[in-house]
């Protein structure tokens, strides 16, 4: 079962985001298990997952697993545009051997309750009995899931349990703190609240670029730890996420290149030397 801090890990990429860099997992994965985690959730948005092919997904999921050697454990999002890709991807992670399968909405189309569940449902039977989570996550998806079907999802998958929630304010959030389901806080902000309201950990795009920041947080959650991490998650912000992250990774000596999948883009060479100047008035 996951438990812990859990990084929504990046997805290394070379050849101007056109493949994957398959050399540069294996540093990367010691980089996070020297920083205190958990377990990393490989091709979520932090991983660029929804851009990639399912091939190159499987190999993603691969190359995390071999990388990881039992040191961290490995949650696969396989959540993709159709259900006939995403119980594909449920399916392959786990026979690789991935401890738990997430899945979000799938985006552009509206999905109603009776749809969603169908969706999740076959996800969930195609990874069984591997664990189960539902990846909350309304700004991405463009609905939220519905609490209803939740809880008739508990009843029809028996591994369903629990949920990786990033849905922000608190107001929207806490709704899905489900008795009997292990919640895992996605947005920094909310890993306080969320931690005393029940959550068993965090799942974090942070964590995949500063894992000890938030596994200190995460081991001792107080309101202050989270704004800090939350200040910290807006530096990042300012920049494209994703490059951003890679290219402070990189600043910390893993061998990840700055490349990301298009439409999303690379730093400016302004940008890299704002992003750089912040990170060593840091000693970051």
């Amino acid at each position: 079962m996951l438990r812990g801090t859990i990084a929504a890990a990046l997805t290394p990429l070379r050849a101007g985001g056109t493949s994957v860099d398959e050399a540069a997992f294996e540093p990367y994965v010691d980089f996070l298990v020297a920083g205190g985690l958990d377990g990393v959730l490989a091709l979520g948005t932090n991983g660029e997952g929804i851009l990639l092919s399912v091939p190159e997904r499987r190999r993603v999921t691969e190359l995390f697993l071999e990388a990881s050697a039992g040191r961290l454990l490995v949650a696969a999002h396989c959540g993709a545009q159709t259900t006939a890709d995403t119980v594909a991807l449920a399916e392959h992670a786990a026979a690789a051997g991935a401890h738990a399968v997430a899945v979000i909405g799938p985006p552009y189309f509206k999905l109603d309750p009776a749809a969603q569940l169908a969706h999740l449902a076959a996800a969930a039977r195609a990874c069984a009995p591997t664990p189960f989570y539902v990846y909350e996550f309304a700004a991405t998806a463009g609905y939220a899931f519905d609490l209803e079907m939740l809880l008739l999802l508990r009843d029809e998958a028996e591994n369903f349990v629990g949920l990786k929630v990033s849905d922000t304010p608190w107001e929207s959030f806490e709704r899905y703190v489900i008795d009997g389901l292990g919640v895992f806080v996605g947005p920094e902000a909310l890993i306080g609240k969320g931690m005393a309201a029940g959550a068993i950990g965090a799942v974090s795009a942070l964590a995949s670029a500063f894992p000890e920041d938030v596994a200190a947080v995460v081991r001792a959650p107080t309101e202050e730890g989270a704004a800090k991490l939350a200040e910290l998650r807006a530096r990042v912000e300012r920049f494209p996420r994703h490059a951003a992250l890679k290219r402070i990774l990189a600043h910390r000596g893993v061998p990840v290149r700055p490349d990301v999948r298009g439409p999303l883009r690379r730093l400016t060479a302004e940008e890299e030397r704002e992003l750089d100047a912040w990170l060593d008035s840091e000693n970051r």
